[in-house]
């Protein structure tokens, strides 16, 4: 029942809503569009642990995803929606995803597990690693990584994987997608691409809305970068 209030709270009135607010006791604090058909509104809940942050996902039908991260950029949990799935992070993770580590060293391997509440348990190894490259995207300067991460299974089978490069701000403790491959076990590779393209903040035109602005058309269906959590639950 908790979750499923979560999930209407989340729900805009209609698909084709004009703006969105984040559930009662948390605060939108930006907004982001992006290509692939995209708009995210990042949010903060007065009832999480200090440093964790909340990401609404929208394409042309609505809200689609949303995820939690916490201080350190580590996948906490995440809804898929249509139908209704929740991933959370399992404790006990053999190599913790550090964003510390990575603006320390330059690069942070991980090895963690998740489990959903299809009792489907997976796991998760892969690497960040600094490129030493700025990029600039609407007067935010962004720090350019490369990853890579595969997702296997309980008996090894690989689900899926994904390589290319992400965009991280030091301050904000946040990754964003960037050019990627993505694979869904098949062993072969499909392009995405969902960096952002605007950052909006309280006050400016187009903050919290629902609709996204690039790369729609009509007849544009949910694409990859929004049906597997994982791929994108930190950007």
């Amino acid at each position: 029942m908790k979750w499923t209030l979560l999930i209407l709270s989340l729900m805009p009135l209609s698909a084709t809503a004009a703006t969105w607010s984040a559930p009662e006791g948390c605060t939108t604090f930006m907004t982001v569009q992006a290509k692939s058909c995209r708009v995210s509104n990042h949010y903060r809940c007065t009832a999480d642990a200090p440093g964790d942050q909340w990401r609404a996902d929208f394409d042309q039908e609505g809200i689609y995803f949303m995820s939690r991260i916490n201080s350190e950029a580590e996948w906490v949990e995440s809804f898929d929606l249509f139908p209704t799935v929740r991933q959370t992070l399992d404790p006990g993770a053999a190599d913790p995803a550090s964003f510390s580590d990575l603006m320390r060293d330059g690069v942070d391997s991980y090895d963690f597990g998740l489990s959903d509440d299809t009792e489907e348990r997976t796991r998760v190894t892969g690497q960040d690693r600094l490129t030493g490259k700025t990029v600039v995207i609407d007067g935010i300067p962004l720090s350019e990584t490369a990853f890579r991460f595969t997702e296997t299974g309980p008996d090894g089978t690989t689900l899926r994987q994904s390589r290319g490069n992400e965009y991280v701000h030091t301050e904000w403790r946040m990754f964003f997608s960037g050019p990627s491959e993505w694979d869904d076990g098949t062993g072969s590779y499909v392009p995405l691409d969902g960096s952002p393209l605007q950052f909006i903040f309280p006050g400016e035109p187009g903050f919290a809305a629902s609709q996204p602005l690039f790369e729609c058309d009509d007849l544009m269906s949910r694409a990859p970068l929004g049906s597997e959590s994982l791929i994108h639950a930190r950007y």
